[in-house]
């Protein structure tokens, strides 16, 4: 099978790559132009193809001739919401409208936990439940919705994954730095829950989706099998991957954490940046956003290998063995 992976450079994208091309299968990866191709280039099986979601002619001539598509690019941070919508949105859609154009038979979107919005306090939330709190959980919501329409065309699947951690990660492992450095800041105590999913898992769940014998539109959660953590706990685990305890230990109450999402808000605004921490994201940060995967294991016949614990271990051992950490 020839299968175009879309931001195939970044941390979910080439877990994808690699795993498709380790079984067999020739690989198209979309990358831009600025993207570091290090890892991707020592892979056989892999064709390296420059270009952008938001250009539909790039798309087009990348999915010229494959058979299934799988969706992993995405932005994450904008200096405003049409900027997400651009990349996340339009940049769905026209991969959807050359995958179709060029007779793929198959088509895995990857979207996000956010695109479900928070749960109460205990409760899971159902796969249809659509209440995102942050321009980013609209955007990939949005983008969802901008492929089902072709569902009828292209067998498409839509996975939610919680957070997605592990080797090449350049997100979460801040906060292995920052623990690192001997700091450890919660948010409110830490109590906000979370799920999590190991990078390779989560790539493995993209590559059952592409064969699995399921209608076309379903949309899966995929986490690691294991219960939600709370913020505190997360953090707990890093702490005894890097056999050291962070001596400052401080919970940011809720005030001050909107106050500084204020102030570097305004920051990016002035700079013509985008930055990660908003109004928004600070609301999100208090709350909890969990899934549960059964469903999932079930349809997709897949499985998550790697619990929370012994994936925070190894992506320790990553990060020093690579100089990141």
């Amino acid at each position: 099978m020839r299968v175009l992976v879309t931001g195939g450079s970044g941390f979910l994208g080439s877990w994808v790559c690699e795993l498709l091309a380790k079984r067999g299968d020739d690989v198209r990866a979309l990358v831009r132009r600025t993207s570091s191709t290090k890892h991707l280039r020592t892979l056989e099986r892999v064709e390296l193809v420059e270009g952008t979601v938001e250009d539909a002619r790039s798309v087009d001539d990348a999915a010229r001739g494959v058979d299934a598509v799988v969706h992993c690019a995405g932005l994450v941070k904008a200096r405003n919401e049409d900027e997400l919508r651009a990349v996340n949105v339009e940049g769905s859609r026209n991969v959807m409208a050359a995958a179709k154009k060029h007779g793929a038979k198959r088509f895995v979107q990857v979207s996000s936990l956010e695109a479900t919005g928070p749960s109460a306090e205990g409760a899971v939330p159902t796969i249809d439940q659509e209440r995102p709190v942050t321009a980013y959980g609209r955007s990939k919501l949005a983008g969802e919705k901008a492929v089902l329409a072709d569902k009828a065309d292209v067998h498409t699947t839509v996975l939610r994954p919680g957070a997605i951690y592990g080797p090449r990660d350049a997100e979460i492992l801040e906060a292995f730095k920052s623990l690192k450095r001997g700091l450890m800041p919660t948010i409110d105590g830490g109590r906000a829950r979370g799920s999590f999913v190991w990078g390779p898992d989560c790539a493995t769940a993209c590559i059952r989706a592409l064969e699995a014998d399921v209608p076309s539109g379903n949309t899966y959660f995929v986490d690691d099998g294991g219960p939600p953590v709370t913020q505190r706990e997360f953090l707990e685990m890093i702490e005894d991957a890097l056999g050291r305890r962070a001596l400052v230990r401080m919970s940011l109450p809720k005030g001050f954490l909107k106050t500084v999402a204020f102030g570097v808000e305004a920051y990016g605004r002035a700079s013509g940046k985008a930055v990660m921490l908003t109004r928004e994201k600070a609301d999100m940060l208090l709350q909890h956003f969990v899934c549960e995967s059964s469903r999932t294991q079930k349809d997709l016949g897949w499985k998550p290998e790697v619990p929370l614990r012994e994936g925070v271990r190894r992506a320790v051992a990553w990060y020093r063995e690579n100089g990141w950490l």
